[in-house]
């Protein structure tokens, strides 16, 4: 029991949670306005992580002075992308389940091609950096100021994304497109301009992630496919489409994976990971935090 109260515990489950809530937040975005499953979304953070890395290596200045750097150029992918390959597949006459299965082969393919055109130019070594990794001691709790930065960034990050998509008019034709499409046209809300900005957010926030790891973390072209499943299973958890329910799930994985791996072992992480995943997808497969609709 003294485990489990432990404050240090507690400050890393905050840490891992905050980073799933906000990995998860772009691909809930991608999916929640047009219905793409963005199996490619770790290789974003992966993406992020180099920006960063090279944004330190030939500055030498804070990968936090960089963030609207990287989240413009993961974004610039985002909208690249957008255009060339999934325009088209969203303004055609196919249907939303096909739209969805090509969007996951399309995906698998942007992946594989990210991976593999960063393993050629920078090879497949892992690389790291240092910064802000001196220990702070404070309330008897050993944190990194990388640690807490990314804590920081991502809480605020995550309340700004919530506050902009409840207050502004833009963030509401995002949340009434995400609700119900055809709805949201008959009132006027220029679909395609709403799903190139979620696309391009979604993209941002995945970069921005992929940075903030990059401080605590070696960065590899192959490091995204962890990051791609622990999105997927929040999202599930909290609801396809469901950003504050996604949110919300992001910190619950977080102190799941945390304390169960102090309890029992590091090598279960996986199993506990895929455990929870198929288990939603039999218990309630539309997610924990999402409520039944009526038709």
């Amino acid at each position: 029991m003294e485990l489990l109260l432990s404050p240090q515990l507690l400050f890393s489950a905050l840490v891992l949670g905050a980073l799933y809530g906000l990995i998860a937040l772009g691909l809930n975005l991608v999916y929640g306005t047009m219905r793409l499953l963005n199996i490619a979304h770790g290789d974003l953070v992966m993406i992020g992580a180099y920006i960063a890395f090279w944004f330190f290596t030939l500055t030498g200045l804070s990968p936090l002075i960089g963030l609207p750097l990287i989240a413009i150029l993961s974004a610039a992918i985002g909208v690249g992308l957008y255009y060339l390959l999934f325009r088209s597949q969203l303004e055609g006459s196919q249907s939303i389940e096909r739209v969805e299965a090509n969007s996951l082969l399309l995906f698998f393919g942007v992946s594989v091609i990210l991976q593999n055109l960063v393993a050629l130019g920078f090879s497949n070594s892992p690389r790291a950096y240092r910064h802000l990794d001196d220990v702070i001691q404070l309330f008897g709790v050993s944190m990194t100021g990388n640690r807490i930065a990314t804590l920081l960034v991502s809480v605020s990050l995550l309340v700004a994304v919530v506050v902009f998509l409840g207050r502004t008019m833009y963030g509401l034709s995002i949340t009434a497109l995400i609700q119900n499409p055809t709805a949201a046209k008959i009132v006027g809300v220029n679909v395609s301009r709403i799903q190139l900005a979620s696309f391009a957010l979604g993209f941002a926030v995945a970069g921005i992630a992929g940075a903030l790891v990059s401080m605590a973390e070696q960065i590899s072209p192959f490091m995204g496919f962890p990051f791609t499943i622990a999105a997927f299973v929040v999202i599930i958890l909290g609801g396809l489409g469901n950003i504050t329910g996604g949110i919300v799930a992001g910190m619950l994985l977080g102190f799941i994976e945390i304390y169960a791996v102090v309890l029992t072992s590091a090598n279960y992480r996986s199993i506990l990971l895929y455990g929870i995943f198929v288990g939603v997808i039999l218990i309630r497969p539309q997610g924990l935090f999402s409520k039944s609709r009526l038709r």
